[in-house]
Parts: C-alpha cells; sequence; structure tokens
C-alpha cells in the first residue's frame, strides 16, 4: 500500500544525514511518495524548550566518536566530517527554501549532506559553502542573495513553526498519515506503517 511519506530534516543533523540515506531504500520498497520538510532544528529546540544532543558534551562524545560511525558502517554509508560539525545552519536551511522553491530541493539537500557528514567539508566557510553549491550546479552568488530575502526567511520559519505545532521536537521526523516517528532509527517502524502490515 503506497502512501506518503513526510521528511522533517536539517542538514546540520547528523541523524537527519543517515535518515536520508536511508529513505531511498524504504521508497523503492514501498512505493510511497517522499515529501521533503526542511526546518530549522535550532528553532525546533528554541520553540520547544529543548537542547540539541551536541550541546550535551557527554551526548555529543557519543554521538559523534561512537554511535554515527557505528550506523554508518551498519548501512553502508559514507562518513567523515568535520570535528566542529554540525555547523550553524540558518544560511544552509535558507538555501534549502530557495531551493524548493525552484524545484531543486532534492540536490541540494543531497549536496549539502554530503558536503558536510561525507566529505568534512567547512560549512561554516562561506567560500566553502559557494564551492559545493557551484559544485552542484547553483549559482551560488544567486543563492546566498535570495537566501537574505524576507520572503525566504519568514517561509523557513513558517515552516519550522509549523512542525512544532503538528508535534516535532527534533528531526529527523517522519509523518505517515497523521502517525509521527521520531529517529532514523525508527524507519523500520515507518516501513511497516507505509505497508499497513500489523505492527
Amino acid at each position: 500500500m503506497a502512501g506518503e511519506l513526510e521528511f522533517y530534516f536539517d542538514v546540520a543533523s547528523p541523524p537527519s544525514y543517515i535518515a536520508h540515506e536511508r529513505l531511498p531504500g524504504i521508497v523503492e520498497r514501498t512505493g510511497a511518495s517522499l515529501i521533503p520538510r526542511p526546518v530549522l532544528v535550532g528553532g525546533i529546540f528554541k520553540l520547544g524548550g529543548n537542547a540539541a544532543p551536541v550541546a550535551v558534551p557527554a551526548k555529543r562524545a557519543y554521538m559523534m566518536a561512537v554511535d554515527l560511525p557505528r550506523l554508518a558502517r551498519r548501512y553502508g554509508i559514507a562518513l567523515d566530517f568535520d570535528p566542529a560539525a554540525p555547523f550553524d545552519s540558518l544560511g544552509l536551511m535558507r538555501g534549502a527554501m530557495v531551493a524548493e522553491a525552484d524545484g531543486r530541493l532534492a540536490e541540494y539537500v543531497s549536496a549539502m549532506f554530503c558536503a558536510m557528514w561525507a566529505e568534512a567539508r567547512d560549512m561554516a566557510d562561506p567560500a566553502v559553502v559557494a564551492e559545493v553549491l557551484s559544485g552542484a550546479g547553483f549559482d551560488a552568488e544567486m543563492m546566498f542573495a535570495r537566501g537574505q530575502e524576507q520572503a525566504i526567511k519568514d517561509k523557513l520559519i513558517a515552516a519550522t513553526e509549523a512542525a512544532v505545532a503538528r508535534g516535532v521536537f527534533g528531526v529527523p521526523t517522519f509523518f505517515v498519515g497523521a502517525e509521527m516517528f521520531f529517529g532514523q532509527d525508527r524507519l523500520d517502524l515507518v516501513e511497516t506503517a507505509l505497508t499497513g502490515s500489523p505492527d
């Protein structure tokens, strides 16, 4: 039973990267239509009174040094990131809004995830971001300029607020119909929901 799979994510979220790399297989197996929902995870944390896992030293050490490499090995996902990652994603997620408006969100997101989590690029450096954009076929100067437009800023704010209103408290979060799933480690349950199989 094919259905829609909504994917709330931020490119600065390493679990979102793992999910992004796993989702094509799920879509292929289930025939689901993937609906990407870019949001600003920092805004979600702020609105929900939550804190990013990497803001807690013990959680950061575990996630970055133990859990991420383990997940990458388990699923055969490329992983190589700058020790300072994740970087502030405000500009990158505004870029996602620009790409979405232009019908190029999938290309943009793939390039950003790959640069930050598989190629160890310093995505806090605008010059590096420009290189990544150009390499993916985007006009970097145009992307930066449009990312500063109020309409784009408002679009990201609205998407983030709408996610929180729907119950999202972190990323990645998935919806199959009205049913919400949080975390890339729930993708098996997401696939079950998409196929209509009993739990």
